[in-house]
């Protein structure tokens, strides 16, 4: 689990595909912070996608490698990343750090597109074009996260929703340097997700479910 919160901007040292296009990736990323406490088999978000370590070191030092499945490179935009590609990175959340985003799974949702731009005196106003499958999930004052970072949502449409870009943000993530039509990797809030499942469970008519009777007194 991730928190939104970014920790350092790495860069892509390289990306392979060893089976041709379409199929699996191996991703080079270097990222001094997340990889200094980091193990084989551990956790690190790349631009909000969460990707398992399997090899350190072996690009130099700071680096690390990750596979990338079929389904990632289909649901998100990392095949579209290069060599010299700047990405937000984030190690895995510890039980007894804070909690300064929101809960982040790692599992996009779909991918957007930077619609429109407006520059602030200290601030950006970002438009987000996505999908009504993605949209649908999104809320007024509600969390989601682009490629990697916590935001709140300021409106949205069938087909669209706003972000404000704070100065930290702007300068710490990679949001300060997109720019309109550049690719974004979108999480929407899993407990939409939890919600609208319930409420069709309940619509269905189906009977209601005690869980957790496993061991009970008889």
């Amino acid at each position: 689990m991730f928190t939104g919160i970014v920790e350092e901007v790495g860069e892509v040292v390289g990306i392979e595909f060893p089976d041709g296009p379409e199929t699996d990736a191996v991703l080079t990323v270097r990222g001094p912070i997340v990889t200094s406490d980091a193990k084989h088999g551990d956790s690190i978000a790349v631009d909000g996608v969460c990707l398992t370590v399997t090899s350190l070191g072996s690009a130099g030092p700071g680096t690390f490698t990750a596979d990338v499945m079929p389904e990632s490179l289909r649901r998100t935009a990392l095949e579209k990343l290069a060599p010299g590609r700047r990405v937000n990175l984030e190690r895995a959340l510890r039980a007894d750090a804070r909690l300064g985003g929101h809960v982040v799974q790692g599992h996009v949702d779909g991918v957007g597109a930077i619609r429109e731009r407006v520059p602030g005196p200290r601030w950006d106003e970002v438009t987000v074009a996505t999908s009504p499958d993605v949209a649908r999930y999104l809320a007024e004052k509600g969390s989601v996260t682009v490629s990697g970072v916590s935001l709140t949502v300021t409106w949205v449409s069938d087909d669209a929703f706003g972000v404000s870009l704070i100065p930290t943000t702007l300068a710490d993530t990679t949001l300060g340097l997109l720019g309109e039509a550049d690719l974004v990797n979108l999480e929407v809030d899993v407990l939409s997700k939890y919600v609208e499942r319930h409420l069709q469970h309940l619509a269905s008519g189906a009977a209601p479910t005690t869980a957790g009777t496993a061991g009970a007194r008889a």
